[in-house]
């Protein structure tokens, strides 16, 4: 009799990559290696040529992942308590290395036994197929999977479960009328989150130089700050879905951070990284349209802004230190896209400003853990106790930003480059105001995003930054 037949309790086999895992142990361990040391590729390319099994085996060794740091699909773990109640066999069925395979099995704690690739042998497809059919035989097994190779240990399934199916998978699935196992909405969006296009409104600060020099009205300018603005902002997109794929861990145990495309699993390890391909290449067509200047800033911002996602974010004070120099260096990139000269005072000014906007962004991260009596921040060089200090550090230099605004409202350059000079002293208490509002806020738990775009979206900031354009306009048009 055909075991298909047969209803007596069969073992339900589960596959890892991409079923219990929204993600792929290869792909996300390879990545992490080449991020850390990209002279690895080498190394990587002569464990492919010796077969995949021995990569997979090599990347596991070198990978650092731990059974936690994996996103495990909720919908999957609850049926699998499900069946494991009933009395039913689970068996880890994973071309994942042994060690990834063991440990993930050990930390899910409800599989009876594990079936892995081996240095020799990469258990997928018909090597996996081969292998249930040799231990349970033909149809005397149940199979959850998600991909393109897993149809081939679908066909020999009794029952087949399909998790988040790929295109193939899901053609399969229509055409058997399989089980579809529910594991929630996947965002098409996912990819456009990842580079988050809304952060591109920090770099509204690339027109900053062309506005105070009063070269609205060149067209070329404005053409020059539109194409650099696009160019900033392809790169800086593309060095957070790197940042992204650098701190999946961290992200991973952040309570909001572990819902990012990468984190949660809803984008790929692969889509990323052509996608931050895209973008660089995109960065670079652009670039070429302006000044030497600006590529020589925006290679600086590029080296900056790297090894700040690999280094600098990790060590007391000098990554706010970098986040206020990587700000300024926006308004420097739009000097020289533009040709304009730069001001001492605005430079001055920026680094004030927006070392205070650093401040208040670890301020809020350093809030969330006030509770936990001096423990270490996940990735941050920071203790929990250091808020307080963070806090009075962030105020100090916003009063020291409107210090420099007002010494520059008083002096000669500008007394000579405006008619109505004295209008622009408002601006001094403007931007306290608009400094002290969001240190307020955040003090409160009430600032939950990047200051720059909370200032970009919040209509009080947006208000006061109007009145501020208002009085810079009068003091350059009007009476002497």
């Amino acid at each position: 009799m055909d075991a298909r037949t047969e209803t007596r309790h069969i073992p339900l086999c589960v596959d890892l990559d991409g079923t219990l895992l929204a993600a792929d142990t290869l792909w996300e361990g390879a990545a992490i290696i080449l991020l850390r040391n990209p002279l690895m590729l080498f190394p990587m390319l002569v464990w492919l040529a010796k077969g995949k099994a021995r990569l997979k085996h090599e990347v596991a060794l070198r990978s650092g992942r731990r059974a936690e740091d994996w996103p495990y699909r909720q919908a999957v773990i609850d049926r699998l308590m499900e069946e494991k109640k009933s009395g039913r066999e689970l068996v880890l069925v994973t071309g994942a290395a042994p060690s990834v395979a063991n440990d993930i099995a050990a930390h899910v704690g409800m599989f009876s036994s594990v079936m892995h690739s081996t240095d020799a042998l990469n258990l997928t497809s018909s090597n996996k197929r081969r292998a249930l059919v040799e231990r349970y035989g033909d149809g005397a097994f149940d199979y959850m999977g998600n991909s393109r190779d897993d149809i081939a240990v679908f066909e020999v399934a009794r029952r087949a479960i399909v998790v988040s199916p790929d295109a193939a998978a899901e053609r399969w699935r229509r055409n058997h009328d399989a089980e579809r196992l529910d594991t929630g909405k996947v965002s098409a969006l996912a990819p456009m989150k990842s580079i988050r296009v809304h952060q591109w409104a920090k770099n509204v600060l690339i027109g900053v130089p062309m506005i105070l020099n009063h070269e609205v009205l060149h067209f070329d300018a404005i053409v020059s700050v539109i194409i650099a603005f696009f160019a900033f902002s392809f790169l800086a997109s593309a060095v957070y879905v790197i940042n992204d794929l650098s701190d999946l861990a961290n992200d991973r145990r952040h309570a909001k951070k572990r819902y990012r495309p990468l984190a949660s699993g809803q984008m790929s390890v692969p889509t990323a990284l052509v996608l931050a391909g895209c973008l660089i290449i995109a960065s670079v067509a652009l670039t070429v349209l302006l000044p030497w200047k600006f590529a020589g800033v925006l290679a600086f911002y590029a080296c900056a802004t790297t090894a700040y996602t690999f280094v600098l974010k990790r060590k007391l004070l000098v990554d706010v230190f970098t986040l206020a120099g990587l700000y300024t260096t926006r308004i420097v990139a739009g000097a020289a896209a533009t040709g304009t000269e730069l001001s001492f005072w605005l430079v001055s000014f920026a680094i004030f400003f927006f070392l205070s906007l650093a401040l208040v962004k670890r301020y809020v991260e350093l809030h969330e853990f006030e509770d936990k009596d001096g423990g270490n921040v996940p990735g941050r060089g920071y203790l929990a106790v250091d808020f307080e200090m963070v806090g009075q550090a962030g105020v100090a230099s916003a009063f020291t930003s409107a210090l420099v605004l007002a010494l520059y409202v008083h002096s000669k350059e500008l007394q000579e480059m405006y008619t109505t000079p004295w209008a622009l002293w408002p601006l001094c208490p403007l931007v306290l105001y608009m400094l002290l509002r969001i240190w307020m806020l955040a003090r409160r738990g009430m600032l939950h995003e990047d200051p720059v775009v909370f200032i970009m979206r919040d209509w009080r900031s947006q208000l006061t930054m109007l009145i501020g354009a208002l009085l810079i306009l009068f003091g350059a048009i009007g009476p002497q």
